[in-house]
């Protein structure tokens, strides 16, 4: 620290007597290339402060928690695919086209958009996904009869996630 703190001195009373950019650009450099942490200095009534970290604090426990949440959304999803391809009747598989929460009737006092048994024509709803609060519907793309629901109301689904079989 005491040779930075020389050869900032002796750079300093070369110049003016006040600072300008080339010098603070020159000082961030030297700073860059050695490993002080943070220093300060005084020139007459100027002064600077420069420090390779951020005033503010981090707590790690914000920086744990998103870590530990996206190991779990991403290997919940493995699963739900893996036991949904063992369990699927043999016909027409609807896709979810995007990660949301997939709901099956309009309302929460509302009757389902479909059921079991049921006859739909290409183009008919079937569920609603909501995605970043936007509700998007999710229609039959072809005619059929609904053999199987895949997801319970109010479920969260994953992109690809099989929704309804059509036969």
């Amino acid at each position: 620290m005491n040779w930075l703190y020389r050869l900032l001195t002796r750079y300093y009373q070369r110049e003016t007597k006040t600072m300008d950019i080339r010098k603070l650009k020159k000082l961030i450099e030297l700073i860059d290339e050695s490993d002080i942490a943070e220093i300060e200095i005084s020139e007459g009534e100027e002064s600077v402060r420069i420090s390779r970290y951020s005033a503010a604090p981090v707590a790690p426990v914000v920086m744990a928690a998103p870590i530990a949440a996206t190991a779990t959304v991403t290997a919940a999803p493995n699963a739900v695919v893996a036991e949904a391809a063992i369990e699927l009747p043999s016909g027409h598989v609807v896709k979810s086209p995007m990660v949301g929460t997939l709901y099956s009737a309009a309302s929460p006092t509302a009757a389902p958009f479909v059921t079991i048994g049921q006859k739909v024509s290409e183009g008919e709803t079937l569920c609603i996904i909501e995605a970043m609060k936007i509700l998007n519907q999710i229609e039959a793309d072809k005619s059929g009869v609904v053999k199987a629901i895949l997801v319970d109301n109010a479920q969260p689904v994953e992109f690809g996630q099989p929704l309804v079989v059509i036969e």
